[in-house]
């Protein structure tokens, strides 16, 4: 039991705690405030709150609990809404009413209700970390699988069949005379990565629904990416849409810092919203941790490691995850307020210089694993980063110190934002390394696809590459070759790289539906120039009917997509070998 010495901040410095130790849990105060032990000097323990430090004052105890910062476990996570603590906010909205006091506590899984659990192995049976002892149907979408926590091991001396709760215990594992106990529940420090026995190279398209992800620069189960963008070019949407359509087992929304009101947007969103491949609601397959800009600054980095840990949790079940985090920014600028007020040497623009080994330690924790136990299974965690760089300034230190740990960028760009091109991801500037890894997916469900992307990137290029001089002429005087490209690729633009996240159809579009759309547009152009070598002008191929068509494609449903994109293949061909015959 320690002393409050001085308080600074968030920082609370106490005497007389001998025989703590760095990163321990404590309780600071008469209200039981959580705070971690940062530092140690002799007796006096530096200790960074998760809460508001207002109004501690010396001499108030500070108890230490013996134990690090960790997580609990097991049924009950799916569909919770939690603060970056893991505190249970449905809980504490229960039990305290809208308005939390400080130091106010909430279980993380509840003690009450019960689970029916159905046993995997039986008495007799040598079991080992990782393996699977039994299933509880957690939702209709999660199945949770029941594991024997990491570093137990032995014969099973007794297993239970039937309903329980977290805490009642539900087998008995005997090894060299000793008996543990097990229940549903295990719990896991946040920042101690979970084991596993070999990691796999990212592979397989992880559909997002989204037409310039999942084409253009697609994202690998197991990958990691960052979205980066200014202020209004809609980071939060984007992720949200992550979060919302991602095709995976469980979704894991982190809002570290994020404002309340968006947060507000989030959860009552996912409410109402049905998963479009099994007509579910999204709240049987999502996770949220709410650490919005009104709660305590140092928190948000607990925030960041207490979702990654679940995603492993649940990654070593077997599972694939998607972990997005709004943002990483907020997280770092309270790294840098910490490292401020702890008085350590500042690195460029004041954040501290082990920023980029603090991200690392959280984007490396993203992977495609095989998995610890039996039966044989391999999961992965997928990672999504927001950053928002002031100014939309991409050289600024957390941006730079992502780009050297992520494989994908997603780069929003302000003035395809102020053009209201949403989303505003920047086909120049944003890139993806997993284009070999989906390509073998890519290839049983749209054959070609390399070379249609290619086209479509190149296209892109060269009429970035013409606009300085169309600035300077005006399109009229370029040929009609170039005019018609600059028709094809606004076509490219508008029709299919634009996608609104409001649309009821066009909020989530399938990967096959998003082939047959990119390649329509890539026939329409071959068309057309076979229309120009026959001598048509390029004001009949503006005046198509054929334009607007394809302007409409997004409006097809997508489970009538293939029948549709059909018809107005057939309906092209005709229309523009008549135009050719006209001319």
């Amino acid at each position: 039991m320690g002393k409050i010495w001085r308080v600074s901040g968030p920082l609370v410095i106490a005497d007389e705690m001998r025989g703590s130790q760095v990163y321990e849990v404590v309780e600071i105060g008469d209200d039981g405030i959580v705070g971690e032990i940062v530092g140690l000097e002799g007796d006096r323990a530096i200790i960074q709150a998760h809460e508001d430090t207002l109004g501690l004052k010396a001499g108030e105890t500070v108890a230490g609990t013996g134990r690090i910062l960790s997580v609990e476990l097991g049924p009950g996570l799916v569909g919770s809404i939690y603060d970056g603590l893991q505190n249970s906010l449905i809980a504490l909205g229960e039990n305290t009413g809208p308005f939390i006091k400080r130091g106010i506590k909430a279980e993380p899984l509840p003690r009450d209700k019960k689970w029916q659990f159905t046993p995997e192995v039986k008495a007799g049976d040598s079991v080992g970390q990782g393996d699977v002892l039994g299933i509880v149907p957690e939702t209709e979408l999660i199945e949770h699988k029941i594991m024997v926590p990491i570093g137990v091991r032995g014969t099973v001396k007794e297993i239970r069949s039937g309903d329980y709760t977290v805490e009642e215990p539900i087998a008995w594992i005997e090894r060299n005379g000793q008996t543990t106990e097990l229940t549903m529940m295990q719990k896991w420090p946040v920042r101690k990565p979970r084991p596993y026995k070999e990691r796999f190279d990212p592979s397989g398209l992880l559909s997002t629904g989204m037409r310039i992800l999942d084409y253009m620069f697609p994202l690998a189960l197991g990958g990691k990416a960052s979205i980066p963008g200014g202020f209004g070019t809609g980071k939060t949407v984007t992720l949200q849409q992550l979060a919302r359509w991602a095709q995976t087992h469980l979704n894991i929304y982190v809002g570290c810092g994020e404002r309340g009101n968006e947060m507000a947007d989030v959860l009552s969103s996912f409410r109402e919203l049905k998963d479009p491949k099994t007509g579910r609601l999204l709240m049987e397959k999502e996770i949220f941790l709410a650490n919005t800009s009104n709660m305590p600054v140092v928190a948000r980095e607990a925030s960041i490691f207490v979702g990654i840990t679940m995603a492993e949790y649940f990654r070593d079940m077997g599972y694939d995850i998607l972990l997005v985090a709004d943002s990483t920014s907020r997280w770092a600028e309270a790294m840098r307020e910490m490292s401020g007020r702890l008085e350590e040497m500042p690195g460029e623009e004041g954040f501290p210089s082990y920023m980029g080994s603090r991200l690392s330690s959280f984007y490396e924790r993203a992977g495609m694993v095989e998995c610890l136990g039996s039966p044989e299974r391999k999961g992965s965690v997928t990672v999504a980063g927001a950053v928002s760089p002031p100014g939309a300034d991409f050289s600024e230190p957390v941006t730079q110190n992502t780009l050297r740990i992520i494989d994908a960028l997603f780069a929003l760009e302000v003035s395809l934002a102020n053009k209201r091109h949403f989303p505003a991801i920047s086909w120049l500037t944003s890139y993806s390394l997993y284009v070999d890894a989906v390509k073998d997916w890519w290839n049983e469900y749209d054959p070609g696809w390399e070379d249609t992307r290619a086209s479509a990137l190149k296209l892109l290029q060269q009429e970035a590459e013409l606009e300085e001089i169309v600035r300077l002429v005006g399109p009229e005087a370029l040929p009609e070759a170039d005019k018609l490209l600059l028709l094809v690729c606004r076509m490219i633009r508008e029709d299919f790289l634009q996608q609104s996240a409001y649309h009821e159809i066009d909020t989530y579009c399938m990967p096959t539906k998003a082939g047959l759309m990119l390649k329509t547009i890539m026939k329409f152009y071959d068309l057309a120039q076979e229309m120009l070598d026959e001598g048509s002008g390029i004001e009949s191929v503006r005046s198509s009917p054929m334009v607007y068509r394809i302007s409409r494609m997004k409006d097809i449903p997508n489970e009538n997509a293939e029948e549709k994109v059909n018809e107005l293949w057939q309906e092209m061909e005709e229309s523009m070998v008549a135009g050719k015959r006209v001319s």
